[in-house]
């Protein structure tokens, strides 16, 4: 629970949304990651609201929103997918246009939204990720080392389901450690981190996330930037400086994103993989102000 918010059910496009909500003004729509919930932005979202219209949504298949099984080709858990989940979502809501922050798998989804939806993102912020197939591309040793959950989480055959399942506790708490700066950050949310992630039916729509990723995702990423389709919102993102940075999606963040957006700016922060819990302080201000224009 998000401290001053309230929780809704809320269904839309057939799959029921747990989502918390606080606030008045412009709508800003805040999307988690992997492998975690809206608690991600339990820090962030009360300040926002103070000036927005917040929302935060567990994902599709994340949390306690439903988590329907996958088709045989993921395609259910593509971005293109959950990202049309969320425009029905916020339809739903009363919001036809609206920003977009999200971070990890849930910045997938948001410029995904902005580049299949662009008449509904304002504004988008994404936190510690380069597209989709930026990182594809840029695949190295480094990546296969740091980022094996990519490959591991897309294979079929039922494989990383069983394994994570016989003791989804370790899995999270080995990926959340592994993964940032400051551990002892996540400790307060941890515990509901796993409670969610012990649900047989999420660890395996997370994994169709990841085969999409590796599959679908990649493929919608490519098609776009060869016809020239390019994100047109202003974008902001910001990276950590031990997990995306300039060793993985084949260069410096802000030019990657620059191939793929027209209106980019951002900055780095000392920071592990969470920055929404674990610098929260840092990118508050700098984010209120992208949010404001």
């Amino acid at each position: 629970m998000i401290e001053g918010f309230t929780q809704r059910r809320v269904v839309a496009a057939g799959v029921g949304f747990n989502v918390f909500e606080a606030g008045e003004g412009s709508a800003v729509l805040l999307l988690h990651g992997y492998p975690q919930t809206h608690l991600i932005w339990r820090h962030l979202a009360p300040r926002l609201a103070r000036e927005f219209q917040v929302f935060a949504p567990d994902l599709k298949g994340y949390g306690d929103s439903d988590a329907p099984p996958p088709d045989p080709s993921s395609s259910n858990y593509a971005k293109r997918a959950m990202a049309t989940d969320m425009v029905a979502m916020m339809r739903g809501l009363g919001n036809e246009r609206f920003a977009v922050v999200g971070h990890d798998r849930g910045a997938r989804v948001g410029y995904r939204m902005a580049l299949d939806h662009p008449d509904r993102v304002r504004r988008l912020a994404v936190l510690d990720i380069v597209p989709t197939s930026a990182m594809w591309e840029s695949a190295n040793r480094l990546f296969a080392v740091n980022t094996f959950h990519w490959g591991f989480l897309a294979q079929g055959g039922g494989l990383p389901e069983k394994l994570i399942g016989a003791d989804p506790d370790l899995w999270i708490d080995s990926l959340c450690r592994g993964w940032s700066r400051d551990f002892k950050a996540l400790a307060d949310a941890l515990p509901e981190y796993r409670r969610a992630f012990r649900r047989p039916e999420v660890i395996a729509a997370t994994c169709a996330d990841y085969r999409a990723g590796a599959t679908l995702d990649d493929t919608h990423d490519r098609a776009d930037h060869a016809a020239g389709k390019r994100i047109e919102c202003p974008l902001l993102a910001i990276w950590s400086d031990r997990f995306v940075g300039k060793e993985k999606g084949g260069g410096d963040p802000l030019e990657v994103w620059r191939r793929y957006a027209n209106d980019v700016r951002g900055f780095q922060v000392a920071s592990g993989h969470f920055i929404p819990e674990e610098a929260p302080g840092i990118i508050e201000g700098p984010l209120l102000d992208f949010l404001r224009r």
